[in-house]
């Protein structure tokens, strides 16, 4: 939903409360529900805002996995990003750089669709954003999205926690309930630091409510005047000696070509 509508909503609910506490009414259940859904929903699209460039931007990708504190893989990716004019979401083009054995590979996420390609057999075949990419990172982790519009946000309470960087931290819990199917992850807890928007931390389930994966948002760094994570620690939802680093460098504003963002474009896809 676009933000003015969610601000117009915001806005009514925010000036009947007031003329509630005004007259000495107590606020309905449903009013202060509401009004805690705005909240969150608020919080969550301001953290888009800091894990997200405005724009089309690209931005350097390095994965690595550890098993028991050893390093076990690593690889390197390049992510192009364009906001979509009809959903607010983002357009991903995704190149592999490294290893050697992948460099050139692609991932294009387009819409609800997903698609992998390989130059060497010249073939694209549809994929998930659900699937592995290297350790607990699967292919939505890497991917630029709004989550503001993926997940109806709960505000479920404010607590102290300790952050990604061991700084404790105050933080708006929410619960995140995934809009469609092809989220990647169905059900998160997702702790957001109410003054900044900064995301510190989440828990990812499946439907069920398996705990699959808790990801620590951290290393703040000045990205084209904001502070942004640099890096995001994610770990197995049942093996906590299983643990992925995702680093981010390079954020670069720039135009990506929509012509990039084709499925037929992807054989002709040369790179920079």
């Amino acid at each position: 939903m676009p933000d003015s509508t969610v601000h117009r909503g915001g806005r009514r609910r925010l000036l009947f409360a007031a003329c509630c506490l005004a007259a000495g009414y107590a606020l309905p259940e449903a009013v202060r529900a509401a009004i805690a859904d705005d909240e969150a929903l608020a919080l969550l699209a301001g953290s888009d805002r800091v894990r997200n460039l405005p724009g089309s931007f690209s931005v350097r990708i390095a994965l690595t996995e550890f098993r028991q504190g050893s390093q076990t893989g690593s690889s390197v990716l390049t992510v192009y990003s364009r906001p979509a004019p009809d959903s607010g979401q983002y357009n991903n083009l995704v190149r592999f750089v490294a290893p050697a054995r992948d460099a050139g590979k692609l991932m294009l996420r387009r819409g609800l669709d997903l698609w992998f390609h390989d130059p060497a057999s010249g073939a694209s075949v549809r994929i998930s954003p659900q699937q592995r990419l290297l350790g607990q990172a699967s292919n939505g982790d890497v991917m630029s999205t709004n989550l503001a519009r993926d997940y109806r946000a709960e505000l479920v309470g404010r607590e102290s926690l300790r952050d990604g960087d061991g700084q404790t931290r105050e933080a708006a819990r929410l619960r995140l309930t995934a809009l469609r199917d092809d989220v990647p992850y169905p059900l998160a807890d997702y702790w957001i630091a109410p003054d900044d928007h900064h995301p510190l931390m989440a828990r990812y389930h499946s439907a069920e409510g398996r705990l699959l994966k808790t990801a620590y948002f951290r290393k703040y760094r000045d990205v084209l005047g904001v502070l942004r994570p640099t890096e995001t620690v994610i770990i197995d939802g049942l093996d906590p000696d299983w643990v992925t680093v995702m680093q981010l460098s390079r954020h670069t504003l720039r135009e990506v070509p929509d012509a990039w963002l084709q499925r037929d474009y992807l054989p002709r896809f040369a790179g920079e």
